[in-house]
């Protein structure tokens, strides 16, 4: 899958709340560090797991499903297995009628799913990792030592 960094781009600038499902609260895990990056980073971050549901983890509660959450998000970035992804992507459609992105991260894919969503007008990224599209796209990497293939004046 093919994405242009001019839409990758797009989607990070035009996101405000994200809902996070399969978040854990063990902070070694992907799903916690990219969703406290995230938090970081000034986005509003709804983690949502039934194990961990009604916990707290940034200054958030802990939703059980993507129904439990209101008002709306502009993007569910799905930290789940693939074939996990029809019923959250059915969710989220039920759930938020203005939903703009479905994000699957690195390793997930589903493209009935895909194309569900699509046709109901959601951009959908799969098998990429917001965080590390952020920090390439917004010039962080290089900070890291890392070339992101973007030029620019900042360090």
């Amino acid at each position: 899958m093919a994405y242009s960094d001019q839409l990758l781009k797009d989607v990070l600038t035009r996101t405000k709340r994200i809902a996070v499902v399969g978040v854990s609260l063990n902070p070694v895990r992907p799903s916690y560090y990219v969703a406290r990056y995230l938090d970081l980073k000034g986005f509003e971050v709804v983690p949502v797991n039934p194990v961990h549901a009604g916990k707290t983890l940034f200054a958030q509660t802990v939703r059980a499903r993507l129904s439990e959450i209101t008002p709306g998000v502009d993007m569910v970035d799905i930290f789940r297995r693939s074939e996990a992804v029809p019923e959250v992507v059915e969710e989220a459609l039920e759930a938020f009628p203005a939903l703009q992105t479905i994000w699957m991260q690195i390793g997930v894919t589903h493209a009935a799913a895909a194309a569900h969503a699509e046709a109901r007008g959601v951009t959908v990224i799969q098998d990429r990792c917001p965080k590390i599209e952020y920090q390439r796209l917004f010039g962080e990497l290089r900070m890291g030592g890392f070339s992101t293939g973007i030029i620019s004046s900042r360090l």
